[in-house]
């Protein structure tokens, strides 16, 4: 039986948001990295049986509904956070397909991110590498293997013929590996032949898919410096609609907002008007979806002055302000007043409502206790 994979409440709820929008099974795990459908079902079981604290609870913990998960001893505490962080590295092994044989880069990757939390020792341990080859690898990081300099051959090929060859070909001029083989490079550096795509509906016109700037540093000097950028659905009313928003990272207010009743480019390049006059250098952050890589809105934001960062595929933790922020919003009023279907307007006015609240009345612990407009006031 192998390792369970534990998911943030987050991605859940997003899995659950996106089924409900009627996007199919297959992108909804393609995009957030779940491993089995069958947790999908049982996420909309939950769901619909408004069973919505399930969601935040640890895998193999069951607790009465208002409490949190209890320890017979310190010990058992330990165990159990040890257990979880063996399941993110399980996790973490399967999504970037280590299997037999470990890649040193992702070895290498993997103990930096959690080497804060847990021992090298232990991270490889879970990892079935020895310390002694985790240090000879990090000591020779920049040196790159035969399969390294194989794989960059291969793909000067792709380039010199500018993906007009598909696989076949690329091996019948690299001659000594096999097609299956060459295959699998292709794929896995997207290096396939570009002539003849698969067709996809898009809502966006693809144009330019920006580097992850931002890195996780959700933190500015002043106001404006820094701005994240998402969609959520809102699945509560007569019919499916969509929240389009842009958070400031220095105090967590939310300085523009749409609502509307199709995610296409207009819906954000609305939310992006509304934007005041910014200062030199602001970056905005968003993910890959195609309404953020389309043309029209790489060139409204290159007008406005904006520079452009992208989450990495399939991780919401890179933009996890403005996720923060969307699941707040339905945990503090939909969710909390049991609202799972009402009236558009009614949904509309909730939203808004609570926005309003957000900026101007909740207070933030990280901000000293102040909401994000006292915080900017009183830093003004």
């Amino acid at each position: 039986m192998g390792t369970r994979v534990s998911y943030p409440a987050e991605v859940k709820m997003k899995a659950i948001e996106m089924r409900l929008a009627k996007v199919p099974v297959k992108e909804v795990m393609d995009q957030l990295n779940i491993r089995n459908k069958t947790q999908l079902k049982t996420w909309m079981r939950w769901y619909r049986n408004g069973e919505i604290h399930r969601l935040h609870q640890p895998i193999g913990k069951q607790y009465t509904f208002g409490k949190g998960p209890e320890y017979d001893s310190e010990t058992a505490k330990l165990q159990l956070e040890n257990r979880y962080l063996k399941q993110q590295i399980e996790g973490l092994k399967k999504v970037r397909r280590i299997g037999k044989e470990v890649a040193p880069k992702v070895v290498i990757q993997l103990v930096k991110e959690l080497k804060d939390i847990m021992p090298i020792g232990e991270i490889c341990r879970h990892l079935g590498v020895g310390r002694s080859s985790y240090y000879r690898w990090r000591k020779n990081a920049d040196q790159l293997t035969q399969k390294e300099i194989r794989d960059q051959q291969i793909g000067d090929l792709c380039k010199q013929h500018r993906f007009r060859y598909g696989y076949r070909k690329i091996a019948t001029l690299y001659p000594g590996v096999c097609e299956k083989t060459v295959q699998r490079i292709m794929q896995i550096n997207g290096w396939q032949c570009k002539v003849k795509v698969k067709k996809r509906k898009r809502t966006g016109q693809p144009a330019y898919v920006a580097p992850n700037l931002l890195a996780r540093d959700f933190t500015a000097s002043k106001p404006l410096e820094k701005l994240v950028t998402d969609i959520t659905y809102l699945p509560f009313g007569q019919s499916m609609m969509y929240l389009s928003s842009i958070l400031d990272v220095y105090n967590g207010e939310i300085v523009a907002q749409t609502i509307g009743f199709k995610q296409d480019t207009d819906f954000v390049l609305d939310t992006l008007y509304q934007l005041p006059e910014l200062p030199e250098g602001c970056i905005l952050h968003s993910d890959q979806g195609s309404v953020y890589t389309s043309y029209a809105y790489q060139k409204a934001v290159k007008e406005k002055g904006i520079i452009m960062s992208m989450s990495r595929k399939g991780t919401p933790a890179d933009n996890s302000p403005i996720e923060t922020f969307h699941s707040s919003l339905k945990s503090e009023t939909f969710y909390l007043d049991e609202i799972y279907r009402t009236t558009n307007a009614r949904v509309i006015s909730i939203v808004e409502e609570y926005i309003t609240y957000y900026n101007n009345i909740r207070i933030q612990t990280k901000l000293n206790s102040q909401s994000p407009v006292q915080y900017r006031q009183l830093a003004a």
